[in-house]
């Protein structure tokens, strides 16, 4: 014989299975739809492939700089080290292009063995058709290999639902100031 209290995980796993089915509606005392409707509408969400090219500008020698650290590096290496970022996004390879967004976030030194960054980073637009959406990258950049591949995990306003994938190339790297150009190609699967 069971007790109340040991009913309480099949209870909570039944109610979990029937909302996850059905067409639910959660109703407040005026009898108003309050809160979740879980059906959606596949038929009128058509889905889409975009594919397009940006530049993205690390620019930590600029007044001001779009790239600055904010954790100093714990060895040698650079192990460590997290910059934020608020890079220009341009058409072009040069920074004087029309600059169509900015990418904002941060990304990190996360490998002790070879210059491997944790990037973590929204592509917001400024300009266009896309003005006002971003897709979000977060991945792996060994900053040495030609092409790099990361994840696009989301976005939102057009790219909402967003998946895909980007990869980066770079296009021109100063020693000197640590400023980088790096082309993004965006492959996005959208609503």
């Amino acid at each position: 014989m069971t007790t109340p209290y040991q009913r309480i995980p099949i209870l909570l796993t039944l109610i979990t299975i029937l909302l996850h089915f059905a067409h639910c509606h959660i109703i407040d005392e005026h009898n108003d739809i309050n809160l979740v409707e879980l059906e959606l509408d596949q038929k009128a969400m058509k889905q889409k492939m975009s594919q397009f090219r940006l530049y993205w500008h690390d620019i930590t020698s600029g007044n001001p700089p779009s790239s600055l650290p904010i954790v100093k590096p714990v060895t040698k290496t650079g192990f460590g080290q997290v910059n934020m970022i608020d890079n220009p996004l341009t058409l072009g390879p040069e920074l004087s292009s029309k600059t169509v967004g900015k990418a904002q976030g941060f990304y990190g030194l996360a490998s002790q063995e070879e210059l491997g960054l944790l990037m973590a980073m929204n592509f917001f637009f400024t300009t266009g058709k896309y003005n006002g959406s971003s897709i979000t990258i977060l991945g792996r950049n060994a900053v040495f290999d030609h092409v790099r591949e990361m994840p696009v995990i989301g976005g939102s306003g057009l790219f909402r639902w967003a998946r895909g994938y980007v990869q980066a190339r770079t296009h021109d790297f100063n020693p000197k100031t640590g400023d980088a150009t790096v082309e993004y190609t965006i492959y996005v699967m959208h609503y």
